[in-house]
């Protein structure tokens, strides 16, 4: 059985987040040369009884999708994490369980991700969607670009609104759920649903029974009975991270946690590297817009969060976009990922540059940095003058927002 990669992700809620903000937060650990990329898709209508072709499998299409930003790995259609439209964001983690995940093709935790946020307006919306489709078409597939394993895991979600979070934990097509709308939540590679169940699939129980693992004269821990021996114990260092936050949460506390290899959270191993993160900051009360930022390069530690706002006419940004292949594409053909093609995009390989000199020479590396964090420093004031102004956000303002800071960040690298 594969191990499953040690992402972490969080929220915080008010009052422990900081002026009636909710701070959500995720690094994605992958394979260590697996390419993430920065997708915006706007919303858009579509015909009656269309498919939408995801990863491995087509489903029905429905009539209209949301607006979307996504960081995805490049050769599949889900997400990793991303945020819609309407101040919803999601985040995935692979998980082991004592239930080994299918290896036939379905649909992956990542495209589930993406149908949550394409088709939910609010996170309890977004969690109906996700937990209808699991049961309607399961989950099952490669997680990696791999052509000589298959790698599968069961999935678990953090899907969070404005106003709540839902944690998601999936074993096949059954799960249980915890509604979250106060203090902090870390969620890692194990399961972390306890005895607090706040809502579940109608046959869980019943299935832990059929299979031995529980008996109806015990508490129903959710973890105890479907974790691998010893395995429910929490995610104790991204936990510890947040709870030991003495003062209010606030985005650059979010970015700092990502960036904490000392603890674990920031992924820096012989086989996984946190390859893309994702912060993101919605606003509880007014008309204040949801900042989600984005590094679309590897290691948070050594890259740049940057900055996107949802608005008509967002501008595409293209070197934050890995190369399509078209039907030609390893991961589209079968048996797959015969060949592992380069997708690298613009940013990602200027950002090699940047990294292999942090690692070669320590005093240029430490001026680099110096330089990306105040590139970064400007980037939180503008966001934080947008969020404390009383005046309505001009939307043309802010539609050039990532591209000009992706922009930039290529400019300065170069």
């Amino acid at each position: 059985m594969s191990v499953a990669p040690p992402s972490y992700c969080f929220v915080a809620f008010p009052p422990r987040a900081k002026d009636g903000l909710v701070v959500f937060g995720k690094n994605s650990a992958r394979p260590r040369d697996e390419v993430q990329e920065v997708v915006y898709i706007a919303a858009a209508d579509h015909e009656p009884e269309s498919k939408v072709e995801c990863t491995y499998i087509a489903i029905d299409q429905v009539p209209r999708t949301h607006a979307i930003v996504i960081s995805r790995p490049a050769w599949l259609w889900g997400a990793e994490m991303g945020a819609n439209e309407h101040g919803v964001c999601i985040a995935n983690e692979a998980i082991s369980t004592r239930e080994p995940a299918p290896e036939n093709e379905a649909l992956l935790g990542m495209d589930l991700v993406r149908l949550g946020l394409e088709r939910g307006a609010t996170a309890k919306e977004a969690f109906d969607v996700i937990v209808s489709l699991l049961e309607e078409h399961g989950q099952g597939g490669n997680y990696y670009e791999d052509g000589n394993l298959c790698h599968t895991f069961q999935s678990a979600y953090l899907i969070v609104d404005r106003e709540e979070a839902w944690v998601l934990e999936t074993i096949g097509k059954h799960w249980a759920a915890e509604k979250i709308t106060e203090g902090v939540k870390c969620i890692c590679n194990q399961l972390s649903i306890t005895s607090k169940i706040d809502a579940e699939h109608p046959e869980l129980r019943s299935y832990a029974e059929g299979q031995g693992w529980w008996t109806t004269d015990q508490e129903f821990n959710f973890s105890e009975v479907f974790s691998q021996a010893d395995d429910h114990l929490g995610c104790c260092s991204g936990k510890d991270s947040l709870e030991k936050q003495e003062e209010s949460i606030t985005v650059q506390t979010m970015m700092n946690i990502l960036r904490d290899k000392a603890s674990g959270v920031c992924v820096d191993s012989d086989s996984f590297l946190t390859t893309a993160s994702i912060v993101s900051v919605l606003p509880q009360g007014g008309s204040s817009p949801c900042i989600h930022y984005f590094t679309g390069t590897p290691d948070p530690s050594r890259s740049i969060f940057k900055p996107f706002i949802f608005v008509d006419d967002v501008k595409l940004v293209p070197k934050v976009q890995s190369p399509c292949f078209g039907e030609d594409d390893p991961a589209k053909k079968e048996p797959r990922f015969l060949e592992k093609p380069d997708r690298r995009h613009e940013l990602y390989k200027a950002h090699e540059w940047a990294r292999a000199v942090i690692e070669s020479d320590e005093d240029q590396g430490h001026k680099l940095m110096e330089t990306m964090l105040d590139l970064e420093k400007q980037g939180l004031e503008a966001m934080e003058s947008i969020l404390s102004s009383t005046d309505p956000m001009d939307p043309t303002e802010v539609a050039d927002l990532f591209y000009d800071c992706v922009d930039t960040e290529i400019k300065f690298f170069k």
